[in-house]
């Protein structure tokens, strides 16, 4: 350690700070400033950064927004701490709609407008257009928030209008949309078929496309954020003869679908992703059946080994697991009575 150059100690100790930390060291000295703002120093920071301790969730109501950390021995929140938005909004009707490494892509509802926020450390930006782009409409549009090889954070906004599809990328590095190409079967243009935001998982974003009754189709879309090209993989092999509900989520970089299926009381598997097919983790018999009144809307998340699943009347069940603790949660948008989002607390900026 001796050998060392002092920059490179600072850089190594400065790198393993807490976000907030991070930006009360800019003020030290032009020197530590500089350090700090480098897409160097953000990337290694934020890479240490992804840790379940680091995690928080924030909770959206009429009257307030709060952030508070997780307490992983008794699966409770901590103290809550009030958040500010730093944008316009409307009676905090704002919707958390991806998140990745401590940027939010949220929408404003009262304009439909796009904007990626750091609650962090509250920068923002507005991704809306003139030309109306990064304008999002519920239960029409998909959102998938994702960083590419060359390191710039992107949006892959998906849009159904009137039959027609049109799929665009915003890029934070050059700030801009452009539109790209989305070659795939015409009814899934209907608004029959719902799609959940994207999960970005080992370079690839992953939608469900799931037709809205019983025995209808469900798949998966596959997006390389890289080659920007898309596919189209089979759903787990689950019963068919009921209500079907997959939501992703990313593991230890391995994505992972927790499927629910069934009529009156529905059933719960684990599956996970291998090549292009899935394989089942677990079924889920230490819950009891969920009634279908209770089902609509469950949202998950992982902590301390156990999958907690919570459904919009803010009941909950425990799922215990057999395996490692899980070092990332899935982000919610819905659960307690509130909306919001599970993030990890970083310095990543939402424009350059």
């Amino acid at each position: 350690m001796a050998d060392l150059p002092t920059h490179t100690i600072v850089f190594e100790i400065l790198t393993r700070l807490p976000a907030k930390d991070v930006g009360r060291s800019k003020s030290v000295c032009k020197q530590w400033y500089a350090l700090l703002s480098t897409q160097d120093f953000v990337k290694i920071h934020c890479s240490r950064s992804v840790v379940s301790s680091n995690q928080r969730v924030l909770l959206i109501d009429d009257l307030t927004c709060s952030v508070r950390p997780i307490i992983s021995n008794n699966n409770d929140y901590g103290p809550s701490s009030i958040v500010t938005f730093p944008f316009h909004h409307q009676n905090n009707d704002v919707s958390i709609l991806s998140h990745l490494n401590g940027l939010l892509c949220v929408c404003l509802n009262d304009t439909y407008e796009l904007l990626l926020w750091n609650p962090t450390t509250t920068a923002f930006k507005r991704l809306s257009t003139p030309d109306s782009h990064g304008f999002y409409i519920n239960n029409l549009d998909a959102i998938g928030l994702y960083v590419d090889a060359d390191d710039d954070y992107k949006v892959l906004h998906i849009k159904r209008r009137s039959g027609v599809l049109g799929v665009y990328v915003y890029s934070r590095e050059v700030d801009s949309w452009r539109n790209i190409p989305f070659i795939t079967r015409q009814e899934y243009l209907s608004p029959h078929f719902n799609w959940s935001a994207g999960t970005f998982c080992g370079g690839t974003l992953y939608f469900t496309v799931c037709e809205c009754w019983i025995g209808g189709t469900n798949v998966v879309i596959c997006f390389d954020v890289n080659s920007e090209q898309f596919k189209e993989i089979s759903f787990p092999p689950v019963p068919s003869n009921g209500m079907v509900q997959g939501v992703l989520v990313n593991v230890k970089n391995v994505l992972h679908m927790f499927a629910s299926t069934g009529m009156f009381e529905m059933t719960h598997d684990l599956w996970t992703l291998q090549g292009d097919y899935w394989i089942k983790v677990l079924s889920c018999p230490p819950i009891p059946p969920i009634s279908l009144s209770l089902w609509c809307d469950i949202r998950h998340y992982v902590t301390n080994g156990n999958w907690f699943v919570m459904t919009k009347l803010g009941k909950l069940f425990t799922i215990e697991m057999d395996m490692k603790p899980f070092e990332c949660f899935y982000p919610v948008s819905w659960f307690r009575g509130f909306k919001g989002a599970v993030f990890v607390q970083t310095i990543v900026s939402p424009s350059i």
